[in-house]
């Protein structure tokens, strides 16, 4: 699915003009390319800082939101690879601590495309050789790095000798590549797995566990699952062979962020690299930021429309998402407007029925710029659930449609991050 990125830089969207028109139209999974291409540029991937690099179908970035707090409360200078980005294109690539500027970033892109210009890489391929050379250019301690999709194949897992791997929640999602089996997603995950690392892995099912150890051990990688958390009123116990420890909840709203912040807990517990102390992973609690994860929007232009609304919007679009943000949505105490907007190969009845329950409306809307689900389609497979259903042009639009009935509503917007980018961009909250 392309990401049509664009930039407010002339020099930064000429090259992103020049990485899509290069690029395969599809997403190929594959190492080959990304081998050659970083073989050009100096193998960067081979000098970079301790790395700690995460799988998983949800939950990873907010793991890696976590394991960057964390690490830069212990003091140290952290670069991060994420994807994909809501608004700027800048925010995929984070360089001790900070966005990547536009300064820097042209030149960069301009560097690796012309290195790789016979390869046919793809957008992410690219991307993810300029992050590293990045990498390997500005002073840190720590690279904190996101898997794009799946893992065995993906393109960040070049990586030779990560600090730590973990693999966050997993369910099913990008079918179209993984296929349908948990298991056989499981094992695609598992394949970040290297000889000697510790790979630190969530509670699944006996089978699926079976499956990661059945991976990891044909890497040489220790698996660790002997850790638990368990959570209170406001505190988050977590207990592993070393002691225990207690820390605030994340300040990220949701249960389910309980388990990604105890599983970035877990990875720094069980590397060797980089010293962390507890009171460093009780801050990472409080401090960590991942944009349109249950976000609650501010002042703007959208919330503007209705003052009086709380306005929430979350990237979820898979099934496993949904019960989370239905988790979220039974601890607040009346049923949610809905905005929803899909990419066309995600499943919308999925998504759907663990949250229509704690719902009252929906308004559909297009995703701009990308395939997507028929808004007056989505509106019908709304109405099968019971919901009160419509189509809107945009979620201003909804909004709007919204305040004519309830001059105060609880409004989720969710179903794309890409669509998630949109609306922050329309509300001027850029991520930071």
């Amino acid at each position: 699915m392309p990401d049509h990125a664009r930039s407010a830089s002339p020099a930064v969207q000429t090259q992103l003009d020049r990485l899509w028109a290069r690029s395969p139209g599809a997403d190929v999974l594959g190492l080959e390319r990304i081998t050659a291409l970083l073989a050009r540029i100096g193998n960067p991937h081979r000098r970079l800082p301790p790395v700690f690099h995460v799988a998983g179908t949800n939950g990873k970035g907010s793991t890696c939101a976590f394991l960057r707090a964390a690490l830069e409360a212990a003091g140290h200078r952290v670069h991060v690879y994420s994807s994909p980005h809501l608004v700027r294109f800048n925010e995929r690539i984070r360089l001790s601590g900070k966005l990547i500027d536009d300064e820097t970033l042209a030149p960069l892109l301009a560097e690796v495309l012309d290195a790789g210009e016979d390869i046919g890489a793809s957008f992410f391929e690219v991307t993810t050789a300029a992050a590293f050379l990045a990498f390997t250019r500005t002073p840190a301690d720590a690279c904190v790095i996101e898997v794009g999709l799946g893992g065995r194949l993906d393109a960040t897992n070049v990586i030779p000798d990560p600090a730590v791997c973990g693999i966050a929640q997993l369910g099913v999602d990008h079918e179209a590549f993984l296929g349908p089996d948990p298991i056989g997603i499981a094992r695609e995950k598992a394949g970040i797995a290297k000889p000697g690392r510790p790979i630190v892995i969530s509670r699944y099912s006996s089978v699926v566990t079976a499956a990661i150890r059945e991976v990891a051990d044909a890497a040489g990688a220790p698996v660790i699952d002997d850790w638990h958390y368990t959570t209170e009123a406001d505190r988050l116990r977590y207990r592993d062979d070393a002691g225990t420890l207690s820390t605030p909840l994340p300040a990220l709203l949701g249960a389910h962020q309980s388990a990604n912040l105890a599983l970035a807990v877990a990875m720094l517990r069980h590397q060797e690299r980089l010293p962390i102390v507890d009171g460093a992973l009780a801050t990472a609690a409080e401090a960590a930021i991942w944009p349109a994860r249950l976000q609650r929007l501010g002042a703007g232009p959208l919330t503007a429309l209705l003052p009086s609304a709380q306005i929430y919007l979350d990237g979820g679009h898979n099934a496993a998402a949904a019960e989370a943000i239905a988790g979220f949505l039974t601890t607040q105490g009346r049923p949610a407007r809905l905005i929803l907007g899909m990419l066309a190969n995600k499943d919308a009845l999925g998504l759907l029925a663990p949250i229509a329950p704690y719902a009252r409306s929906l308004h559909a809307v297009p995703v701009p710029h990308h395939d997507h689900h028929d808004p007056a389609a989505l509106a019908r497979i709304a109405e099968t659930l019971g919901l009160e259903a419509s189509p809107a042009s945009d979620p201003a639009e909804a909004i709007t449609a919204i305040g004519k009935d309830d001059q105060a509503p609880l409004i989720l917007i969710l179903g794309s991050l890409y669509l998630a980018g949109g609306v922050l961009a329309a509300n001027g909250e850029l991520p930071e």
